[in-house]
């Protein structure tokens, strides 16, 4: 009878020793899976409050563009009045595509088929930076340079793209050196490809050359 009773103690205990790694290597798993979830958890929990604060943000954005609506509607005064731009700018605002646009003839800024700025743009890009450091800071600027449709003649320019692409870059550049945060610009060239008059008048191409800065509320 003993000897029974060590033959079935024997064999449990050989059973045990065949289970015990299993069950470590199970141990071991389910730790790091939970590890793992609970990483899981923490990143969904930060997406989840970034989410929270982008749509507060965008919330806030679209009231900015709801109440310059107002403003110029009640008080009677225009776009650059409202957006803080002041009187004598170009100022337009799209409350679909949620942007500010302060928009600058060529002549003001660059000489016929130049690119670089005159000396004399110091003052209106000067007041232009001065007003989006105060009154849109953190927000994406889009410079756009744009041309009329005349072909490019006697310029180291290849063609109207390349042109309004470097006008474009050195007002980008010009903000950017006066305090503007460079990873908040970006710079683009349309060329002629965007005309916001006909271009078979004087009139019409001068309306077309032009640099759009544009801010982007949301």
């Amino acid at each position: 009878m003993k000897i029974a009773n060590k033959k079935v103690i024997l064999l449990l205990a050989l059973v045990a020793s065949c289970f015990l790694p299993g069950c470590t290597n199970w141990k071991k798993k389910y730790e790091a899976l939970n590890v793992e979830h609970q990483n899981l958890k923490g990143l969904y929990e930060r997406e989840m409050a970034e989410k929270g604060q982008l749509a507060d943000q965008l919330s806030k954005d679209q009231q900015t563009i709801k109440d310059l609506q107002q403003q110029i509607a009640e008080r009677h005064i225009s776009p650059a009045e409202a957006a803080g731009f002041g009187k004598g700018y170009d100022v337009s605002i799209d409350a679909a595509a949620g942007t500010i646009t302060v928009t600058l003839p060529d002549t003001v800024l660059f000489d016929p088929g130049k690119a670089d700025l005159k000396k004399a743009t110091s003052a209106e890009l000067d007041h232009i930076q001065s007003v989006l450091k105060q009154n849109y800071s953190g927000k994406q600027i889009d410079v756009v340079g744009h041309t009329d449709s005349d072909p490019i003649k006697k310029s180291k320019w290849k063609d109207n793209w390349e042109l309004s692409a470097q006008r474009a870059l050195s007002v980008a550049r010009y903000l950017i050196a006066h305090g503007i945060a460079e990873d908040k610009v970006r710079a683009a060239g349309c060329g002629e490809a965007r005309p916001i008059a006909d271009n078979s008048s004087a009139s019409g191409k001068a309306k077309n050359r032009r640099v759009e800065i544009v801010v982007r509320m949301r």
